[in-house]
């Protein structure tokens, strides 16, 4: 019997507060999101305390998004074996604790085991925090929910390197990590108080193969993602890695289809709104965690912008992201997710091939207009796809349909990353320069190239039913 066969337990807010589980783990999410990001700014600094060239602490970075990738697919079995509320709340206490220890380094080693451990706290916070949202919240009340615990995936990529230089430049790079422990604490207080414990376990064996398989292909692709995005990358290693890493893929795949009790159950592939946003969706994900990382380096590289004023633009598109909040129910409500999906989806792919235009020259108004509505379209764009995800999963299988949610979204934050990188490669390569040297006019191909990714991430809409969702968007019954 599959994970999808088993009864699953529901776990409801006590007193009726859900709005308040949404927020706590939207905060988690917060904290997750923006330790991946944040640190990039103090690494100097860094490197300074731990006597290291400040290339060598991107293994501060590369080891903690590789062990969330390793240890997300086992946040389903840790959340039906010991409890939604007990695995969420032990969570937030290794990242906090783990946040203290990187606080606290004064090596290289030590730090990097730190952020291991640290990733290893947030693989454990990112699905099980979402699974309590999901089986807390009425499928009508969803779309706000959603939209509430996504927002920290837009935000804190934005404002993470700005914050970051802020802390690093007036303060201490330590503080980064100490600001985690307030937060930790209020987190497990309120979510020992607020999420019921489960009134049963499942207490299914645990998949050691399908766990080692989904590790190394997670791991061997990000890596190798990661490699074909260095300036001076080692081809055949990174192909080796990249071939491992799916040959691994396909193992798993096969493993997890045949075993009773899958480390990941894949189940919810077979609900169509489930496909659709897992596939195109990861796409769209590619594309635009590919934006934060280009935007500062064409200001910076590019055009010859001081820190604070690329860090300036660059939160012109959190707000947008954080205006269209405002609207996006309403919109989702109007219009349905199949035609908010495909226009506003080509309408993100446009923003960002928008930004291929902008030169040093371009006045700051219209640089603002321009990433102010890419904030807007991708912000919107992001709600819909993750609330179309488990719009019609069922209950019973909505452990399994986080695990896979969050284990892909994870991957495709990092593989973004290495999309605006490699882009950057090929269009060194077009211009006919070495990578090490950058000009303008390779930021205007690498945002092309960004944005014709976007815009491949449509076609699965169109698969889409016409009402599809609609009992979550309301869109079906304000037509009738």
């Amino acid at each position: 019997m599959s994970m999808s066969d088993t009864p699953s337990t529901q776990t409801v807010p006590s007193n009726g507060r859900p709005s308040l589980i949404v927020t706590l783990v939207a905060a988690a999410f917060f904290m997750e999101n923006l330790d991946g990001t944040i640190i990039a700014t103090a690494l100097p600094q860094m490197a300074h305390s731990f006597g290291v060239h400040a290339v060598d602490l991107s293994i501060g970075i590369t080891s903690y998004l590789l062990t969330l990738a390793v240890f997300i697919p086992i946040s389903g079995w840790a959340a039906d074996r010991f409890g939604v509320r007990n695995v969420f709340t032990a969570a937030l206490a290794v990242f906090t604790l783990a946040s203290v220890a990187c606080g606290m380094t004064d090596g290289l080693v030590e730090f990097t085991a730190a952020r291991v451990v640290q990733g290893i706290g947030g693989a454990m916070m990112v699905p099980v925090g979402r699974l309590a949202v999901l089986r807390a919240t009425p499928k009508d009340d969803l779309m706000r929910a959603i939209s509430i615990i996504t927002w920290p995936g837009l935000v804190a990529p934005v404002i993470g390197p700005p914050l970051g230089g802020f802390i690093t430049t007036y303060s201490s790079w330590r503080w980064i990590f100490y600001l985690n422990v307030p937060l930790g604490i209020v987190g497990m207080v309120l979510a020992w108080r607020f999420i019921r414990a489960d009134r049963d376990t499942q207490k299914r064996p645990f998949d050691t193969l399908g766990f080692a398989l989904c590790g190394v292909a997670g791991t061997a692709i990000m890596y190798a993602m990661e490699l074909l995005g260095r300036s001076d990358a080692p081809w055949r290693e990174a192909l080796a890695f990249l071939a491992g890493g799916i040959a691994a893929g396909i193992a798993a795949f096969f493993h997890l289809r045949r075993d009773p009790h899958p480390v990941v159950d894949l189940s919810a592939f077979r609900v169509k709104t489930f496909a659709v946003a897992m596939g195109g969706g990861s796409l769209f994900r590619v594309s635009i965690s590919a934006v934060p990382f280009l935007l500062p380096l064409m200001f910076q590289l590019g055009f010859g912008m001081n820190a604070f004023h690329s860090g300036l633009l660059t939160l012109v598109v959190f707000a947008g992201n954080l205006s269209m909040k405002l609207v996006t129910t309403p919109v989702m409500r109007r219009f349905g997710f199949r035609p908010v999906l495909l226009v506003n989806g080509a309408l993100a792919a446009l923003s960002i091939a928008a930004m291929s235009q902008l030169t040093a020259a371009t006045p700051l108004v219209l640089m603002a207009v321009v990433l102010f509505a890419s904030g807007l379209s991708r912000s919107l764009q992001f709600t819909a796809v993750n609330t179309l995800s488990f719009a019609d999963v069922p209950k019973r299988q909505m452990s399994g349909a986080s695990t896979l949610s969050s284990t892909l979204s994870q991957m495709t934050m990092g593989m973004g990353v290495a999309l605006g990188a490699i882009a950057m490669r090929l269009a060194a390569w077009l211009h006919g320069h070495e990578a090490q040297s950058v000009t303008p006019a390779d930021f205007s191909v690498a945002f092309l190239l960004v944005a014709a990714v976007g815009l491949v991430a449509i076609v699965d809409v169109f698969g889409l039913e016409r009402d599809a969702g609609a009992h979550v968007s309301g869109h079906r019954r304000e037509r009738t």
